[in-house]
């Protein structure tokens, strides 16, 4: 968490006051942050419970969600938005969604890699399979296991079904992502048999709380 502040810091982003509560600060609040609470707004950070992070891992905070139920309706808060930062040579695995659109932007640092493949008819991993893909607006092709290079200020927009990995390449990367509203827990569909959340041992008390902590210790 520190070390993510400080590069989010360094690249001029602020992150909102959640942010900096502290877990008892949290659990008074909880009743006029229940949105923040029900759409795990906040910190998350992730092994993909291989516990390798700096060769397997994520640091993502949650900035805003919106609800599941106004996206069916079409209408509300139908949007999301994250930063994350991957390290040098970090994998972010092989995954797709199969609700949310996504555009993944560079917002500064190092170049950043997406390897990109399509689907089948059922959704699955296509090997096979390539297609087209927006970069900054303009319509792309791309062939099976292309990797695109992103750097800072360009973007890719994947829709659901675009299997993608991604990380940084020579370097750490800020990344933005703005989407559909987000689900973690049920619509990140990897390719591999791994888990999006971590099990976490601490050895100190937490300095603030992750979104996996929030049904545990909040409601």
């Amino acid at each position: 968490m520190a070390e993510a502040d400080e590069t989010i810091r360094r690249h001029g982003f602020a992150l909102p006051p959640f942010a900096y509560w502290s877990p008892g600060s949290f659990a008074e609040k909880a009743d006029e942050a229940r949105h923040v609470i029900d759409s795990r707004c906040g910190w998350d950070i992730t092994d993909y419970g291989k516990g390798r992070y700096d060769e397997m891992g994520l640091f993502l905070f949650t900035l805003r969600n919106g609800r599941l139920g106004d996206l069916e309706r079409g209408r509300g808060m139908c949007y999301a938005e994250k930063l994350l930062i991957s390290k040098q040579d970090q994998l972010s695995p092989m995954h797709t969604h199969v609700i949310k659109a996504e555009d993944i932007i560079n917002r500064g640092g190092a170049p950043l890699i997406i390897e990109l493949y399509g689907s089948d008819d059922a959704g699955n991993f296509a090997e096979d399979k390539g297609g087209t893909v927006m970069c900054d607006g303009i319509l792309r092709p791309y062939a099976p296991g292309e990797k695109l290079k992103l750097m800072p200020g360009e973007s890719v927009t994947l829709m659901p079904g675009d299997w993608h990995a991604f990380w940084g390449e020579g370097g750490e990367v800020l990344i933005g992502e703005v989407s559909t509203v987000n689900d973690d827990e049920t619509d990140n569909v990897f390719r591999e048999p791994i888990g999006r959340f971590s099990d976490v041992e601490e050895d100190v008390a937490p300095t603030h709380l992750l979104v996996s902590d929030y049904a545990r210790r909040l409601g």
